[in-house]
């Protein structure tokens, strides 16, 4: 047989190896010394043969492992993954499976792994402005939202991983979209003749002083409302004057008409005792007689 034919027939019992993953020395033991080529049969290189087909062999199954969907490849071997929620201790060999471990708590794997170590656990941080929405399992990372008062920026996953403060509108603004988990507060400047101070989900009109009978003292402003007083308390301390001199002068003119009467009835009842008439002009003249020796 020709070096061509040999070289064809040692290809041939290679590939046929490799496919069917027979055992080099089963592949030994049918090749016979006439179908080899001389240079592999002579007496000289008993194995040269038997090393190049062990060469080819894996130098070709290292080329073409494929392992199950369930298994993972560590070198030259297949091997069961572990299941959620454990990790790898030991890999198989070809008299054992593989030897898993539970993940720690704080560490999670959420699907079937090859890996010796599982993962972290997402950290909710509080100081981010973030907070648990669900905690976290061997099985399962935990899943993170936005603090109230706080929209999240960054989704990863369904779980927020960044998140900022809504902003706050200023005097002037009113809230014309209220913040969510996901948004972030939306301002807008009022309409002259109203005002907010920010908090206001609407601006509100300016106080009218003068249509509700009030005395306006400080205009309105976007910021803030006008303001207005009682306009009888313009009025009030003359009112409180007048009513005082009431009271001071009324209680005199009383006292004054009553002395008034009382000296007049002695007058009548002294022209009497003296013999004269006890007439009006009687009465004034003692009066005024009276008032001059006084």
């Amino acid at each position: 047989m020709s070096h061509n034919s040999d070289d064809v027939l040692l290809l041939f019992w290679t590939l046929k190896l490799a496919s069917s993953q027979i055992t080099v020395r089963w592949c030994l033991h049918n090749l016979k010394p006439a179908n080899l080529p001389f240079e592999m049969t002579s007496r000289r290189n008993p194995y040269t043969a038997a090393s190049l087909l062990i060469l080819m062999i894996r130098v070709f199954r290292g080329n073409t492992l494929t392992c199950h969907p369930a298994e993972y490849r560590t070198g030259n071997e297949c091997c069961p993954m572990c299941p959620p929620g454990n990790r790898v201790k030991t890999d198989c060999t070809e008299f054992r499976s593989t030897s898993c471990l539970p993940c720690l708590e704080g560490t999670f794997v959420n699907q079937p792994t090859g890996l010796k170590q599982c993962f972290p656990c997402t950290n909710c941080d509080p100081g981010s402005g973030l907070k648990i929405k669900r905690s976290c399992t061997t099985t399962s990372d935990a899943v993170c939202e936005a603090q109230e008062g706080f929209y999240c920026t960054d989704f990863t996953k369904n779980s927020c991983v960044a998140a900022e403060k809504h902003t706050r509108c200023q005097p002037g603004q009113y809230i014309s979209q209220t913040g969510t988990a996901s948004k972030d507060t939306v301002c807008s400047d009022c309409r002259d003749g109203t005002f907010s101070d920010g908090t206001f989900t609407s601006c509100q009109p300016h106080t009218q002083c003068e249509s509700e009978n009030l005395q306006l003292i400080k205009p309105g402003t976007a910021a803030s409302d006008a303001e207005c007083r009682e306009r009888s308390s313009t009025v009030m301390i003359p009112g409180l004057i007048t009513g005082i001199v009431i009271i001071a002068v009324v209680p005199l003119l009383v006292i004054g008409i009553v002395v008034l009467v009382w000296k007049r009835r002695k007058r009548r009842a002294a022209l009497r005792r003296n013999g004269c008439p006890p007439t009006e002009e009687n009465i004034l003249r003692g009066e005024t007689a009276v008032m001059m020796t006084t």
